[in-house]
């Protein structure tokens, strides 16, 4: 172990090399993980600028004795990324795509360049890199050579190692390694002649183990790719690919393109179960598919659970599916073989699939595979460790059998999913890592399940390299001969063990390391931590909560083509700190008692956490950010000293009550140039924002009831805000004729009521529980009597169908969840409605976060799309988020979350009507463009005309 004097003494050599370091605890814990089950902080993380700094921390690893882990997304399943020495992350700087060339079909990238970008960067050339793993919006290029990544169409375009033209790379001793090929597609090398010559003395002495024991069916990439060092071939290109860092420092890849087919169709086969799905493969290959996954109900189950039927699109009858796409220049070709093979009869029903929007849909199921299957399918958490086992295609459906014996043995539950057309099954185990025999069970399990495997002659890794969850396992897969082959291979290429050490060659232990075995600190004398929030989904447990991150690392992505609004912060800065991922793993490290609440490095990974909710609809493991960040300032600031803004922008319904007393003498005073800014300084507000006039008067002060005409009508509760009541009464106004329109007496609250919302945002959750419990109570009585309740404000109408069954659990928080109603869900459910024809009407949507996030917006689309006006919908964030955007601070973030999606869709769009229904949404429209905009009960107002 070093010392703390030897970590300063890195850690400054790395400095004093210029290099960007970091070394606090906040850095330390979000990279002590990647997507596996392992936790190893390291010592200090480098993030490099140029090669030559690359060679910089490489020497001073070498110097020092410290060993360095190369790190691209940190998307690595299997325990790859993760280190106990100098962490190199290649995404933040070393992420470009250096040329293009669409003769050659190659591309030059750097290490951390995002799979995603560089599609991006070679569609207009109409080609493609090849390989698309589940991870392509995020993973790295890097990281996907360092695992010989292959993804759904591997069938069509391979692994990674196919899709490599050359490399350059750094040895151990800091040499630099070019390899390619020649004219002829003969492999070439230069530099690193030592090494070279050490390599082959090696492999002399291993040639029959190298031609008998490797390469035996496409996914066995477990080892090292030793047959590509054969004399007959020495193709170091292919070698260096699947070697998981521990060869060398990939600094430069250039990549082979393909074109892609124009015509893809998708057939979609039902089976009675996910052993006669797996048998049916190698029949359904024959089709010739550019892909063939397969899928169980025990995940679709899971994703149902969590987004309701609508997630999932209509499929064939069955238990498991497999989802298969074909491809082809000819449209009537590609139908032929699709309906061909749906009516071969290889299941018990078929659905052929040519609507590319739907294709998408299944396609975005299976993509979430990994982060959906971090719940079992008895809602247990489970976790990676044995997610990426092959065997040759033929024997699939007899593994999978064996396997879910194996599983049921042990007391667990799967959901298994994965490239079956290639043999390849992935899959998440809910492990029983909270108890004290957790780990031994675990490294049984994963003993057994490698003697299984080895069996039928398949791979512990198809795609995710083998890293400290199965290198320990190999001799299961392989003879002593082939480890100690490795181990040569290992030693002429890095003799000093620096480069990524525990994996693959002397292993770290599969049970060593793991980041949830055991219980926590914050389990104090027996009894939990008061923690404010409920975590009903947790079994009550925060540690549980923060631990469904599993690292798969969606929030680093852009999701907005398909409508998502994770995670804005990250988008605005790259930071890892801004991510979701990075603010659980901090998080995780509270639970561990490693951190504490107040923690510096805590809050700032807290900071521009904008609690829009968007990874609680858009992570797949259904994280809940901005209900932990509620309860770290709950625990941070409880019976203390506030910040500013907690006691202005967190109280602001009280305040606006009083103001709605004299509003005009309020609005008077803002308008004061001295006096206004001090109160903006005084209330923690940044001086850049336009604060927002209070009504002249209120609309609880002036609506006397429902209209003659309309009081014989179905009785609803208009649930008025604070914000509509004090800022914006015409949007209540027109909500009043919209609904007495359709049928409907509307009638308020009998007393005033508040959700508590802003005190839930500034972690004031004593106060909010008392706020909120009082609300739920009184709505509660006109809930049970069948009364349906109408939110107005989305994020107002968010805690009374999500928070309040966290904050306050209960049968009363049960009934007014089930009652409460947006505004186009009461009127989809009144069949009488009739919507004003918008015919030739143009708008531009902004959905609040939390109207996204929680009710959903489909509603409100199927709504929109019966007036008949054109909408044209915003993913993405307004950036505002509530008192978020005005905050001191937060200014510069605020505006850079609007610029990513809502103020183009407003430029691009100058005369169109904008909508939006959350309050802060409309004050970011007029802050940053000065357009008005329209909550949906204005633009479906008979009023209006």
């Amino acid at each position: 172990m070093l010392l703390v004097d030897d970590v300063m003494d890195v850690v400054g050599a790395l400095t004093a090399a210029g290099l960007e370091v970091r070394s606090d605890a906040g850095t330390r814990a979000m990279y002590a993980t990647d997507a596996s089950l392992y936790r190893i902080p390291p010592l200090a993380v480098v993030r490099p600028r140029s090669v030559d700094e690359v060679a910089a921390a490489l020497t001073v690893a070498r110097e020092t004795g410290v060993p360095l882990t190369s790190r691209g997304a940190g998307t690595s399943v299997a325990g790859n990324a993760v280190g106990r020495g100098i962490v190199l992350d290649f995404s933040r700087h070393l992420n470009r795509v250096l040329s293009v060339d669409p003769e050659a079909r190659t591309a030059v990238v750097e290490p951390g360049t995002v799979h995603a970008v560089l599609q991006k960067a070679v569609a207009p050339h109409g080609v493609r890199f090849g390989p698309d793993p589940s991870t392509h919006p995020r993973c790295t290029i890097g990281g996907m050579i360092g695992n010989n990544a292959c993804g759904s169409r591997s069938l069509a375009y391979g692994r990674t190692s196919d899709n490599v033209a050359a490399l350059r790379f750094l040895t151990a001793a800091g040499d630099s390694v070019a390899t390619g090929y020649d004219a002829t597609g003969r492999p070439t090398v230069s530099g690193g002649d030592a090494v070279l010559a050490g390599v082959r003395d090696v492999m002399g002495h291993h040639l029959a183990t190298a031609r008998t024991e490797l390469d035996r069916f496409g996914r066995q990439v477990s080892g090292y790719a030793a047959q590509h060092l054969l004399p007959e071939r020495f193709d170091l290109t292919q070698a260096l690919v699947g070697s998981e860092g521990t060869l060398g420092v990939i600094t430069e890849a250039t990549v082979k393109l393909v074109t892609d087919a124009p015509v893809r169709v998708v057939v979609v086969l039902g089976f009675d179960d996910i052993v006669a799905a797996g048998e049916a493969s190698p029949a359904v290959v024959t089709h010739g598919p550019t892909s063939c996954e397969g899928l169980d109900s025990r995940l679709l189950s899971v994703l149902r659970a969590r987004r309701g039927e609508g997630a999932v699109p209509p499929l064939p009858e069955g238990a498991a599916w497999l989802f298969v796409e074909l491809a082809g220049d000819d449209a009537d070709e590609v139908r032929g073989r699709a309906e061909r093979l749906a009516a071969a009869g290889l299941g018990v029903d078929a659905l052929v699939v040519p609507d590319p929007a739907t294709q998408a849909r299944l396609w975005r199921i299976r993509e979430d595979g990994a982060g959906m299957a971090g719940r079992s399918p008895v809602d247990r958490p489970a976790w990676p460790g044995w997610e990426d086992a092959a065997v040759p295609p033929h024997m699939l459906g007899s593994y999978l059998a064996r396997f879910d014996e194996l599983v049921t043995s042990y007391g667990m539950t799967s959901a298994p999913f994965g490239h079956f057309g290639d043999g390849c099954m992935h899959v998440r185990l809910d492990y029983p890592l909270d108890r004290p025999d957790g780990t031994q069970v675990l490294r049984a399990f994963l003993t057994d399940a490698a003697k299984l495997v080895g069996e039928y002659g398949g791979s512990l890794s198809g795609e995710h390299g083998d890293g400290r969850a199965r290198s320990e396992l190999l001799p299961h897969m392989y003879s002593a001969q082939a480890i100690a082959m490795f181990a040569g291979i290992k030693h002429a290429f890095d003799p000093t063990n620096l480069l990524n050490p525990g994996v693959l060659v002397d292993p770290d232990p599969v049970d060593a390391d793991v980041r949830y075995a055991g219980s926590f600190p914050i389990e104090l004398t027996g009894r939990r931590t008061r923690l404010a929030m409920a975590y009903p989904h947790d079994d009550g447990d925060l540690a549980q909560a923060v631990h469904r991150c599993t690292g798969v690392g969606k929030c680093r992505a852009d999701n907005a083509a398909a409508g998502g609004v994770m995670c804005p912060s990250y988008l605005a800065t790259r930071e890892e700190k801004d991510s979701t991922r990075g603010r659980a793993r901090v998080l995780q490290d509270v639970v561990r008692g490693e951190l504490a609440w107040s923690a510096p490095e805590v809050h700032d990974a807290m900071d521009l956490c904008l609690s829009c909710k968007g990874c609680a609809s858009d992570c797949p493991t259904g994280i809940d950010m901005a209900t932990y960040k509620s309860e770290v300032l709950h625990q941070t600031y409880r019976r203390r000293l506030r910040p500013r803004s907690h006691y202005s922008l967190g109280r602001l319904p009280m305040w606006s009550q009083l103001a709605g007393r004299v509003p005009r003498l309020a609005n008077l005073m803002m308008r004061l140039p001295l006096l206004g800014a001090l109160a903006l300084w005084l209330a923690g507000v940044d001086r850049r924002r336009t604060v927002p006039a209070f009504a002249r008067r209120p609309f609880r002060r002036s609506y006397a009831g429902p209209s003659p005409a309309a009081a014989g009508g179905r009785p609803v509760i208009l649930w008025v805000d604070s914000f509509s009541d004090s800022f914006d009464p015409e949007v209540a106004a027109a909500t009043v004729r919209v609904l007495e329109a359709a049928g409907y007496a509307p009638r308020l609250p009998d007393e005033r009521l508040c959700c508590g919302l802003t005190w839930i945002t500034t972690g004031q959750l004593d106060a909010a529980k008392k706020i909120l419990g009082r609300t739920v109570a009184s709505l509660a009585v006109a809930a049970r009597d069948g009364v349906p309740i109408v939110g107005l404000e989305p994020s107002c109408t968010g805690v009374l169908r999500s928070d309040a069954l966290e904050l306050v659990p209960g049968p009363d928080a049960d009934v007014v969840a089930a009652s409460v109603r947006t505004l186009a869900e009461l009127l989809a459910e009144t069949p009488s409605y009739q919507p004003p024809d918008l015919s030739g009407t143009t708008v531009v949507a902004q959905p609040h976060c939390h109207h996204h996030a929680v009710m959903g917006w489909a509603a409100d689309a199927a709504l929109l799309a019966s007036t008949g006006a054109l909408v044209s919908r915003v993913s993405g964030c307004c950036g505002l988020a509530g008192n978020f955007g005005v905050e001191i601070g937060h200014y510069e973030v605020s505006v850079a979350v609007a610029e990513q999606q809502l103020l183009p869709a407003l430029d691009a769009a100058p005369d169109s009507v904008v909508l939006a229904d959350g309050f802060s949404c409309r004050t970011q429209v007029a802050d940053l463009r000065e357009r008005p905009s329209l909550h949906l009960a204005q633009l479906l107002d008979p009023a209006r005309s």
